[in-house]
């Protein structure tokens, strides 16, 4: 269990760029950062208004004068001073997440990004190799992936429970945007504007969590090729889809299916991921994070549930709280924010880490497959190789 102890010696001068006010991510970046005192806020481009930047981050208890008019500023003032930012978390619209990563890598900096990381494969290589040039730590905020019982689907994936792997299952399959709410509410405006959003809505900004998921769960099972049908069902999305299936063959002769869709009309949330072997299934539903579904064939259904001493240790160092009461996002995030102080504090040292994260492999690998899917879709939904 955690108990709030330091995990790095020093917590990493933080900033952000973007997640200001009406931000729908802004305050669990800052939660998740600064709960467990691995991150210290102060600074941050908090809005592309100076003014309505500065109010805010005044609000935050950030030092005015380090509430930066924008990104750039921000990288080139901080850098002059000795107590300059080490880390910066960007929470900006897609179509800026390249051109700021890029740039906080240059000024040395260690970065956690919003998904997508970029647009194109060739834009996440270029990424790849410019932090590994600097020895900078690139995070994704693939969030879902911070609780516990994904930690223990992975473990008994691992051991053999399931036996050989057939089919993975998943899903994130909301119904919130069955009709053009984007007309109205500006934080989904940008999310359907190509120049803004990139080449896909649902495949990159929901279909990408179950994905990430199911890398985590089964880290040695690569695609080989995939198969995808998109829609708008509301027409003025299009060129981006509200829906898409992806069909998917894994190098071990497995199947896999994701269903990103925004128009499942009562669906409250709807991410799932249901792994199947030749022995037994899981399965975890974000609604009710703290189980997961284990079948053995022939034998009754199993409900484990988080905290628990039968876990693997595992998944029970990032317990907050105890069996039996229940855990959230926030808590999920604040795992995945440690993990990425460790990994930081790591590379500052010149030390390797031996845990995963969401890293900025994951993130390059989540671009080239929205980059398949929208190339199979948009080709009538053929069949395509992926690299």
């Amino acid at each position: 269990m955690y108990y709030g102890e330091k995990r790095i010696e020093q917590p990493l001068r933080w900033a952000m760029a973007g997640g200001g006010r009406g931000s729908q991510i802004g305050y669990i970046h800052r939660s998740a950062a600064l709960r467990d005192f691995n991150f210290e806020l102060v600074a941050g481009a908090f809005d592309i208004d100076p003014e309505r930047g500065r109010d805010f981050g005044s609000m935050l208890h950030v030092d005015p004068d380090r509430c930066y008019p924008d990104y750039k500023t921000m990288f080139d003032e901080e850098s002059r001073r000795p107590d300059g930012i080490q880390a910066v978390s960007v929470a900006t619209p897609n179509g800026t997440h390249f051109e700021i990563t890029k740039a906080a890598l240059n000024a040395g900096l260690h970065v956690v990004c919003e998904k997508p990381l970029c647009f194109t494969t060739e834009e996440a290589r270029e990424l790849e190799a410019l932090a590994a040039e600097k020895n900078r730590v690139v995070g994704v905020t693939y969030g879902y992936a911070g609780h516990q019982m994904i930690e223990e689907a992975r473990r008994l994936i691992q051991e053999g429970v399931l036996g050989e792997i057939r089919i993975v299952n998943m899903q994130f399959s909301h119904g919130f945007h069955n009709a053009a709410v984007e007309n109205t509410t500006a934080s989904t405006k940008w999310r359907v504007d190509p120049k803004v959003a990139g080449p896909s809505y649902v495949l990159g900004d929901l279909g990408t969590h179950p994905l990430y998921l199911s890398e985590v769960m089964l880290p040695n099972l690569k695609v080989k090729r995939l198969m995808c049908s998109r829609q708008s069902f509301v027409k003025s999305r299009a060129p981006l889809e509200d829906n898409s299936m992806t069909v998917m063959e894994y190098d071990n002769g497995a199947v896999g299916y994701v269903w990103s869709c925004c128009v499942n009309c009562g669906s409250m949330h709807g991410q799932k991921i249901r792994v199947i072997g030749e022995k037994a299934s899981l399965e975890w539903w974000d609604e009710h994070p703290n189980q997961l579904t284990l079948e053995v064939q022939g034998e009754p259904v199993r409900i484990l549930e988080r905290g628990m001493g039968y876990l693997e240790p595992s998944a029970l160092s990032d317990d907050r709280i105890g069996a039996g009461h229940p855990e959230g996002l926030f808590e999920a995030w604040s795992n995945l924010y440690s993990r990425f102080a460790c990994a930081m504090d790591a590379a500052d040292r010149g030390e390797a880490v031996e845990f995963w994260y969401p890293d900025i492999h994951a993130g390059a690998e989540g671009v080239r497959w929205v980059e398949d899917c929208v190339r199979s879709a948009d080709n009538g939904a053929v069949w395509v190789d992926c690299q």
